[in-house]
């Protein structure tokens, strides 16, 4: 994890923070400017409606929490600024949402930060940071979706060892949050569990909902928007399985819709498993096929993200795949 990953220890008040000039902002960023001796500052304001739908985020990276390495933990600079994320070097990491990379620099221009590191803008004066990659497989300035794949998890800078260090700014540069609870209110569970899709969102993970819908036999639109329509079937779903019917797609129903797929398998649930790899870049036809192509794209996956190789699709990888 982090040895450091901490704010400077001058911290500067939230008003300050929403006082910075767009040059002092920029300079924390690395922009070409000098870098502003300040830190940052936990909590940020309510975000605008459109950020908070579920549907649009997606799980940066797989693999455990290390003792420690919790947002708020003791540091020698401070309290820990984000949440690491603990695989082995080479393991994927993916935009947490559309964006554009901002900074491909070391610390990613952000004081305390140490590693390879990248900053991504999601509008909403939100932002997510990246630390310690291994490489990049995005230039500066990318315009990336969710869950792209944008780096390669690594131990660069002050760590002791593979992690992803996981950021977020919520409110503007600087203001700081609790990463965990920032995704889980977005449906996305950094420690790996399935997501959570709520009536009214939409994304990639919509579309994948969709598709599995059909396979059981919901009549549904494939347009990634969780619509009142949408909700009456999965409630109708749910209802059939012995679920609460609520409408709200999570641990419970997830298990539920997915099927185990191997190559030869064919039809709409191989479409949702088609938009799920596609969500984490892996350019497939949406045609409902699972064929050799596809096959190799769910073996990449697997061995890039450290699960068993096998090429199979089962509950698994569904779950990586869709968080």
């Amino acid at each position: 994890m982090c040895d450091s990953c901490a704010p400077s220890t001058e911290m500067i008040s939230a008003e300050e923070v929403g006082g910075l000039s767009r040059r002092t902002l920029f300079a924390g960023l690395g922009l070409g400017l000098a870098i502003p001796a300040i830190g940052l500052v936990a909590g940020a304001p309510t975000a605008s409606a459109a950020s908070l739908m579920d549907g649009r985020w997606a799980n940066p990276a797989l693999g455990h929490f290390p003792q420690g390495g919790h947002f708020g933990a003791s540091r020698p600079g401070g309290p820990h600024a984000g949440q690491d994320v603990t695989n082995s070097t080479g393991t994927g990491v993916y935009a947490a949402a559309d964006g554009t990379v901002i900074r491909r620099a070391w610390g990613g221009g952000l004081p305390g930060r140490s590693g390879n590191g990248l900053v991504i803008s999601h509008g909403h004066d939100q932002y997510t940071y990246y630390g310690h990659l291994n490489a990049y497989h995005v230039p500066l300035n990318a315009e990336v979706k969710s869950g792209q794949r944008i780096a390669d998890m690594g131990a660069t800078g002050n760590v002791t060892g593979p992690h992803l260090h996981f950021e977020v700014h919520s409110g503007g540069i600087g203001r700081i949050t609790d990463p965990v609870a920032f995704m889980a209110k977005r449906g996305v569970d950094l420690g790996g569990g399935w997501p959570r899709i709520d009536p009214g969102s939409a994304g990639a993970t919509v579309v994948a909902l969709q598709h599995l819908m059909r396979k059981h036999g919901h009549d549904l639109a494939v347009d990634g928007k969780y619509s009142s329509a949408a909700v009456a079937a999965v409630k109708r779903f749910q209802s059939s399985k012995g679920l609460a019917a609520d409408g709200q797609v999570g641990p419970a129903t997830w298990p539920k819709l997915v099927f185990t797929l191997h190559e030869g398998s064919k039809g709409d649930h191989v479409k949702g498993l088609q938009a799920a790899l596609n969500k984490r870049s892996a350019g497939l036809a949406v045609d409902g096929d699972f064929g050799p192509v596809m096959a190799k794209a769910v073996r990449t996956y697997q061995s890039t993200n450290r699960l068993v190789v096998d090429g199979e699709a089962g509950p698994i990888t569904w779950r990586a795949l869709l968080g």
